[in-house]
């Protein structure tokens, strides 16, 4: 169902489990955690950070690594989540890759979804955003987690765990006002 859902939402409106109109600024989750993960400290020794429960998945990346989403607890995090035949995401691709390359400090994680991994990473060679994790989600097991129903979407997860999120496209200038206020807590 969730599936079909993203499938026909070909960079359309979103829409939530109850068939509402999603808001850009709408929160997507309280941080709900479970066990701890490890998360790096600038002071010193590694330190505990709880697992909110979207990010308690895998993938596997484009270029075939596994990943685990538990391994960016505490951390702040944009996921963008884009389809290799979006118009709106191929559009928005410099603006994430130049984001990604400003805020350090921030995880970016690409999750391309609805169709083929071949079309994915011709997809990525073309924008240039190799540089940026890219997941393969040709089953939306990912999209489903982060409660994304349509692309281009923009997950903002702050350190505790807690989203919002943003429809697409974005420029520079919209992309970067987000991050700011991810950071800003």
């Amino acid at each position: 169902m969730a599936l079909a859902v993203l499938m026909t939402g070909a960079c359309g409106a979103g829409w939530d489990d109850a068939a509402n109109p999603v808001r850009n600024d709408a929160p997507l989750s309280a941080p709900v955690t479970s066990a701890p993960a490890t998360a790096p400290s600038s002071a010193g020794p590694a330190v505990k950070a709880a697992v909110p429960a979207a990010l308690e998945f895998s993938a596997k990346t484009l270029d075939g690594q596994q990943f685990r989403g538990a391994d960016l607890a505490g951390k702040p995090v944009v996921f963008w989540f884009w389809a290799p035949w979006c118009p709106k995401c191929r559009s928005e691709a410099p603006a994430v890759k130049a984001a990604a390359a400003r805020y350090g400090d921030v995880a970016f994680v690409g999750v391309a979804g609805l169709d083929t991994e071949a079309a994915m990473k011709e997809f990525v060679q073309r924008t240039g955003t190799g540089g940026i994790v890219q997941l393969s989600d040709e089953k939306g097991a990912v999209w489903t987690k982060l409660a994304v129903s349509e692309q281009s979407t923009f997950v903002f997860m702050r350190p505790d765990g807690s989203t919002t999120k943003a429809s697409g496209p974005l420029g520079q200038d919209a992309l970067d006002g987000h991050v700011r206020k991810l950071l800003a807590g």
